[in-house]
Order: structure tokens, then C-alpha cells, then sequence
């Protein structure tokens, strides 16, 4: 493996023909060889691990490690590289990055497990080798989390900017026998006031690749900062506006079939027989499989692959989910709370004593709420094309996973893991669903099973039914205030359902004495992670909690969760912001309200006050106002956009989704019943920015949308006095 040597850290590319590659080497050694046929393949460009290169032309080309899924991490993660190394915005391309275990995810690794370590110099290429060797062995190279800024933006992209440019600088340097320290440099250009010279970067490419790395590139301060935190438009847009942009369900190759596919509707059930008699003598069929936990028709046209399919009929065996119906499910919920008491259950997180604290609190207050499970509905369905043959098997979809997409078809089609290319595009949606590798092992499985490439698509009723859920729960809370209203204990019980979630806890919120604890429920259904994850949940149960605690204490929303965040200035920022945004104080009309919340996650501050109108046969929400304090919005433009897409999102779920099960199967099948906000829904949203560390950053994805539902509730009380503790709200009753 070779010395271990800050060399091996940052590394500087090797230059011919007037191209330069410099980036942050991710292993010990310099794999040019495995990695140059990946992402240098321009003539003369020569790569040693990097995550940017700089051809004759002078154009910069970021090299990113993550997936585009309408969430603009394109842009902002080579703004942030672009920014550090002084280029030409006008003159920067992206690319992302391979599905390659050199370019797994590491950095995001760091940041989930070790966001503050900090170790001295010498130590870092071994501690950054460590997690790249972590983050190898899990497959991980994943878009999600809101991870991609606060880690690999922070910590890679940054830095392969900066070291890229002092390289620059020093090559010029020497060309020009001039100090260093007398040159700048901007617009992809270095320039020696001095001398009047000015040269483009290109120009010192072959120099500057001899050149000895910069033990600690210096990172700019936010003064200095001249693309990040201004709002640039997003490179994916205009491929996606014009109808070039290339998703997975895009894929075309000579001679491709079309498979539509039916899964068992019970989860672990297998076909035990089916009649495709009918089916196999229609026009363009050319295969019908039975996968034993899915049928398969494989034909010329997906119109002729699913009409086929829609004649076969099928019997599946018998489980023990078949009984299962989403009243039972609740139910069992409820009995396993009862059950656990004041006592069982795994505690998450403990502080005093709540026991005592409660018993002894002039007011009491109790509460329990619920929550369904829910689909992710993404508009490009879930699709994916395989081609096994020969030895080979290439793969394309678009999935926030590549590495482990490439691993899943490499064991599913029993060939070599380096004989098998993945082909990564945008995604049309993501939100967590394309993180699995349900529909990998599918069509590598059909492909393999037939001598053409074939292209598998679901049907929006296979993909409602057999989706990967967002789980359902249910959150029981006690809590007691004492004479002057001040809340002295909080205790919460929730049933758990999937791994992994961050735990339910009110640190923000300064009460003594507080215990969380969860209940496993096993059940047959299959879960994964959904925007936001379980801070979805959570954050409704606890901010509808936190109103209903306020209420009997005499005081409104905004001012309780004042007393509740004294002594933390950042977090009361944004409180205080969202209220003046909102006119907190200012009167409504008879049958309209206000309601807030706040939920911290994924590093950023979000405090969001909703606005409804009740006074028409259907609810309305109105205005949603967005405080948000990221540490530092690299585009801002970018980030309100995130913030206005999880209010799309959230007000979906908060107001119509649900997903329910009877006889062990999923009941909903499409947009009929599985319903989705409308424009004309939509409400008015107001988003504010607060920088207020950019040091420690947060994410954009996903944050917006946990105060979303218990600021609406919350606002339903105000105008009503009518609680909702379940959701959605097409369920509620207001009149």
C-alpha cells in the first residue's frame, strides 16, 4: 500500500499535452491506473486521484461523488470547489463520479460518525484512510441525509479547490521568478499585479503537477468568498427544460425488450401457480417468468408487456402477514405500549427524574398520536435496465446508491464485481425510495434470464403497493408543568419499526427531567428510509406535544417554546425570526390560525409557522413562513428551493397520505387513492436564511419538512380548538 504520506491525502495530477489533474487523493498510493479510465478519459489528461482536472482548454471539470435528484447538489458542491480554486464559473463542467469504491462515500462517513474530530496533521491521512476503508467495506457511496454539503462539500470539495490552487500559484511563481506570495488569482486566471502578467490556469497545468503539495491548503474565510452563498442558477435545469436531460427511464440499446412485473401483493408470498395461456399468445410477448415472488412478462413494447401481464392470473402461497389488517396493526401497537408501562421499553435518552417530577406537577398533561405509513410516490417510476452476457453485465438506472447497485447486480448475476458497469443517470425523484435495490435485483434477475438487454418498468400501481414505507406509529407523552406553568418533566414512549433512526430526543428544549424510550414491533411489511425519516414523525409528535403543554399552561406556542430555549441563542434566532415573519402577534380573521413549530435536524435550525384558513368546506393553508439557519447557505436560491419542496412534500403527507393494509396486502394503488397536493394547494411560502456558523454546515433536503404537519395542526387549533393527533388530516373532523 505504500508510505502513508499527506501526499497521499492531497494529491496533485500529472500533466501532458497542457492539462492538469489536482484533487484529494481517497487512499493511501496513487491508483492512476483504476482511476483514469473512469473519469480522465480526455486525451492527455492524466489522473492521480482527484476530485478536479483542468484541461488545455481551461476548463474546470468538478468531479462529483454524488447523485442529482432535483435537489441542486450539482451545483453547490462545485460552486464550493470552484469558489476555493478562483475559476471561471462561466468555464466549469461537473461530472459525476463513477460507481468506484475509490470514490465511496468517506467523507460523509466522517461527518455521520465524527463530525467534530479534528486530529493534528500528521494524522490525517491515516484517520481519512480509515474511514475510506470503512466506507469501502459498506458499499457506501450515497446521496442522502442531507449529507452531501456538511460532508463531502465541506471537506473534500473545499479542499481539492484550495490545493489545487496554491499549486497553480506556485507553478507561476516559479515560471515568473516571483514570490508566491505576489501573486492572486481569479477567473481561472493567476495574475502578478506587479508585472502586469496574467496567464490561465491551463497554462501552468504541466508545472504545477511537479510541484510538492501543500501540506494544509488554506480555505478561504467567508469574506473572501466569491461563488458561495450567492444564488447561481443550477447547471441540471436547462438539460431538464428542454427535454435532453437523461433520466434511468431514458436508457436505449439495440435490440432492448420491455419487462412489466407483478409482485406477490403480501410481502414473503410466492407463486404458487399461474395461467398465462392467454398471455403468451398475444402480440410482442416474447417471455413469461414466474420468479417465484414475481411474474415477469418480457415483450417488444411495455404497452405489450403490461397488457399481458394484466391477463395472467396468478395464486400466491399463504403467510403469516395475510391476517393483517391496519386496524390490527394499531392495535398491537397500542397493546405492546400498554404492556411496556412506566418501565419497559429500550430508553433512547434519560435525564432526572421523571417519575417523581411528574407526580409531583400542578398540571399534568397526557397525549398519544399517530402517524400511517406512507408511500414515496416518485414521478419517474421505478424502472431499471440490465444486460447480462458474455461474461459482462451492464446496468442503468438512476439510484442514490451506485456502489451498492453495482455490488446488488454483480451478485445477482453471478458475475465478476469488475465485469460489471453501472450507469448511473438523473433521478426523478428520489426522497429515500432509490436507495434500495429492490428493482437492481429485479431486472438483473430478468436479464439474466433472457439473451437480449432488457428495460424493466413498474407500473405506478406496482410501485404504491410494493413500495419500501415509511413507517407507521404511535407516540404516547406525559408531561408536567409546575404552578408558574414551566414544564419540569417529559416522558414519551413511541413504537419503533426501522433501522436506522436517530432518536426522538428534545435536547434544544431545556427540560430537567425527561426520558424517551421505544418498543420494537415486528410486522412482515418492508420500511426504508423517507424524507426527513423519522424526524417525519417525530417532529409532529413532539411539536404538537410542545403546543398542547404550552395551551394548558396559559401561554401561547411561540412564547413556551421561548422559556424552553433560553440559553441557546442560535436556536432562538430562528425562533424569533419566524415569529416577526409570520406577524405573530398580529390578529386574524374569525376561522383562521397560526401555528408553530420547531425541529433542528440534519444540521439546520428550521422554525415554520403555518397559516390556515378553516371558514370553507375544506381546509386551507394559506402561508407557510420558513426560518432556517444552515450555518452557511452555499445558494441560497438553491436552499429555498429545498425548503419550498418540503412543504410540497410534507403538506402531501400531512394532508392526505396514507397507506393502509388489510389482509396483509397495501390497499392504495395510484393517484386516486394515494392522492398528491395539487397546485392549486400549494400555499404561499416565505423562506429567511440566517448564516449563523459557517464553519459547521447543514443540510437543505430534508429539514423543511418536520415542523411542516404540527405547524398546521397546531394553526387548526388556534382557529378551531380542536386537537389532531392523527394523521392525515382527510381523516379529521372540524365541523
Amino acid at each position: 500500500m505504500g508510505k502513508w504520506t499527506r501526499r497521499a491525502f492531497i494529491g496533485a495530477g500529472v500533466a501532458a499535452g497542457g492539462a492538469l489533474v489536482v484533487g484529494i487523493a481517497v487512499r493511501p498510493g496513487n491508483p492512476v491506473d483504476q482511476l483514469s479510465p473512469l473519469v480522465a478519459k480526455g486525451e492527455g489528461e492524466k489522473l492521480i486521484n482527484a476530485w478536479v482536472k483542468i484541461d488545455a482548454e481551461n476548463i474546470v471539470t468538478a468531479i462529483v461523488p454524488h447523485v442529482e435528484m432535483g435537489q441542486g447538489i450539482f451545483t453547490s458542491l462545485a460552486q464550493m470547489l470552484a469558489d476555493e480554486l478562483d475559476a471561471d464559473w462561466s468555464k466549469v463542467r461537473i461530472l459525476e463520479a463513477p460507481a468506484d469504491a475509490k470514490y465511496s462515500s468517506s467523507h460523509i462517513g466522517r461527518e455521520f460518525l465524527a463530525p467534530n474530530l479534528e486530529v493534528p496533521e500528521i494524522l490525517e491521512p491515516t484517520v481519512s484512510g480509515s474511514f475510506l476503508s470503512l466506507a469501502t467495506a459498506m458499499t457506501l457511496q450515497i446521496t442522502g441525509g442531507s449529507f452531501s454539503i456538511r460532508g463531502t462539500g465541506q471537506r473534500a470539495m473545499r479542499t481539492a479547490g484550495a490545493a489545487a490552487r496554491e499549486m497553480l500559484v506556485a507553478a507561476a511563481a516559479e515560471k515568473w521568478k516571483v514570490p508566491a506570495a505576489e501573486l492572486r488569482t481569479e477567473n481561472s486566471m493567476v495574475i502578478h499585479d506587479k508585472s502586469s502578467k496574467s496567464e490561465p490556469f491551463a497554462n501552468f497545468a504541466e508545472a504545477a503537477a511537479e510541484q510538492n503539495l501543500p501540506a494544509k491548503p488554506t480555505l478561504k474565510s467567508p469574506k473572501d468568498y466569491k461563488l458561495m452563498g450567492k444564488t447561481i442558477a443550477r447547471t441540471d435545469i436547462p438539460a431538464k427544460s428542454d427535454g435532453s436531460a437523461i433520466f434511468g427511464i431514458d436508457a436505449d440499446l439495440p435490440d432492448m425488450k420491455y419487462a412489466a412485473v407483478k409482485a406477490a401483493p403480501v410481502v414473503g408470498a410466492t407463486v404458487e401457480s399461474m395461467d398465462a395461456s392467454v398471455a403468451k399468445n398475444m402480440p410482442g410477448v416474447l417471455q413469461i417468468l414466474n420468479m417465484g415472488d414475481f411474474v415477469a412478462v418480457v415483450a417488444d413494447g411495455y404497452w405489450q408487456a403490461e397488457q399481458a401481464l394484466a391477463t395472467i392470473e396468478t395464486r400466491y402461497s399463504k403467510t403469516e402477514g395475510d391476517t393483517l389488517d391496519q386496524d390490527a396493526l394499531f392495535a398491537r401497537y397500542a397493546t405492546m405500549l400498554d404492556e411496556a408501562g412506566d418501565s419497559e421499553g429500550d430508553v433512547e435518552t434519560e435525564n432526572g427524574d421523571v417519575t417523581n417530577a411528574f407526580a409531583n406537577a400542578a398540571t399534568k398533561i397526557e397525549a398519544e398520536y399517530k402517524v400511517p405509513f406512507l408511500a414515496h410516490a416518485t414521478m419517474e417510476p421505478m424502472n431499471c435496465t440490465a444486460w447480462v452476457r458474455d461474461g459482462k453485465c451492464d446496468v442503468w438506472s438512476g439510484t442514490q446508491s451506485p456502489l451498492m447497485a453495482r455490488k446488488t447486480a454483480a451478485e445477482v448475476s453471478g458475475i465478476d464485481y469488475d465485469n460489471v458497469t453501472y450507469h448511473n443517470a438523473f433521478l426523478g425523484g428520489g426522497f429515500g425510495r432509490r436507495s434500495e435495490m429492490d428493482v437492481i435485483i429485479m431486472a438483473t434477475r430478468i436479464a439474466k434470464a433472457t439473451q437480449y438487454p432488457v428495460k424493466m418498468i413498474w407500473s405506478r400501481e406496482e410501485d404504491t403497493t410494493q413500495d419500501h414505507y415509511r413507517p407507521s406509529a404511535t407516540s404516547r407523552f406525559q408531561g408536567g408543568l409546575d404552578e408558574n406553568g414551566k414544564a419540569v418533566s417529559w416522558s414519551n414512549i413511541h413504537t419503533h419499526l426501522f433501522d436506522p433512526q436517530e432518536a426522538p430526543t428534545v435536547p434544544y428544549y431545556k427540560i430537567a427531567n425527561h426520558k424517551i424510550r421505544k418498543i420494537d414491533v415486528p410486522t412482515h411489511l418492508r420500511f426504508g428510509p423517507w424524507r426527513s425519516v423519522d424526524h417525519s414523525q417525530h417532529g409532529y409528535f413532539i411539536e404538537s406535544f410542545v403546543d398542547e403543554m404550552a395551551h394548558a399552561a396559559g401561554k401561547d406556542g411561540y412564547a413556551f417554546r421561548r422559556e424552553l430555549l433560553a440559553g441557546s441563542p442560535r436556536h432562538l434566532k430562528v425562533l424569533d425570526k419566524v415569529a416577526e415573519m409570520s406577524g405573530w402577534d398580529q390578529p386574524l380573521p374569525a376561522g383562521h390560525g397560526r401555528g408553530i413549530a420547531f425541529v433542528p435536524s440534519f444540521g439546520t435550525i428550521v422554525a415554520e409557522v403555518a397559516e390556515v384558513d378553516m371558514t370553507g368546506a375544506k381546509l386551507k393553508v394559506k402561508t407557510v413562513y420558513v426560518a432556517a439557519d444552515p450555518g452557511f447557505a452555499v445558494n441560497p436560491d438553491g436552499f429555498a428551493a429545498q425548503m419550498e419542496s418540503s412543504i410540497a412534500f410534507g403538506l402531501t403527507a400531512a394532508l392526505y397520505g396514507e397507506i393502509s393494509i388489510k389482509n396483509g396486502a397495501v390497499q392504495q394503488s395510484n393517484f386516486h387513492d394515494y392522492p398528491i397536493l395539487r397546485i392549486n394547494e400549494m400555499p404561499d411560502v416565505k423562506v429567511e436564511i440566517i448564516n449563523g456558523d459557517h464553519k459547521k454546515l447543514g443540510g437543505a433536503g430534508e429539514p423543511g419538512l418536520p415542523p411542516l404537519a404540527p405547524a398546521v395542526t397546531n394553526a387548526i387549533f388556534a382557529a378551531t380548538g380542536k386537537r389532531v393527533r392523527e394523521l392525515p388530516l382527510s381523516k379529521a373532523q372540524f365541523t
